[in-house]
């Protein structure tokens, strides 16, 4: 079985896009290794986000804010698909990635901006999380072998119209 490298990118690689990593890791069986990283990265981690990454047995210590700059890098694996998930990540000039990985954005509000008690905080991140999940999912059960580029984008751009 092959195994893709899946990068999800934000601004700040701090909530959705280590939700994104953690989930591809975990879910796939292998079939995906994810990956985070932000444009401006924020310096640490969401809470909210390593308390979802230990609630899938993931392991914390390899989660740290980073620069998309690591994966431009030469030596840096290289990338089957990239996921934008906040707004202005998606408008960035985006490094190269080499390889022309097959992209897509599937946007979603972050969570860390939601103000109120833990409760509200932790289901703003829930939504994400479930998010994330019901599009990975779709994404898992692709015929990814059998498909070219083209298909992959029109495919990825597809599931982002998954709720």
């Amino acid at each position: 079985m092959k195994t893709y490298n899946i990068l999800f990118l934000c601004t700040h690689n701090s909530a959705r896009s280590v939700i994104g990593e953690v989930l591809a890791t975990q879910m796939s069986g292998g079939k995906f290794i994810g990956y985070s990283a932000g444009s401006t990265p924020g310096g640490r981690v969401n809470p909210f986000a390593v308390e979802i990454a230990e609630s899938l047995g993931y392991d914390t210590s390899k989660l740290r804010s980073k620069s998309w700059d690591e994966f431009a890098a030469p030596g840096a694996p290289q990338m089957d698909f990239i996921i934008t998930v906040c707004d202005s990540a998606a408008g960035e000039q985006c490094p190269y990635w080499p390889g022309k990985p097959a992209t897509a954005h599937w946007g979603y509000p972050d969570p860390s901006a939601v103000q109120g008690s833990d409760e509200d905080k932790r289901a703003a991140f829930k939504q994400v999380e479930m998010g994330l999940k019901r599009r990975l999912q779709i994404l898992m059960n692709l015929p990814l072998e059998k498909l070219d580029t083209m298909s992959l984008n029109q495919e990825l751009k597809r599931i982002a119209t998954e709720n």
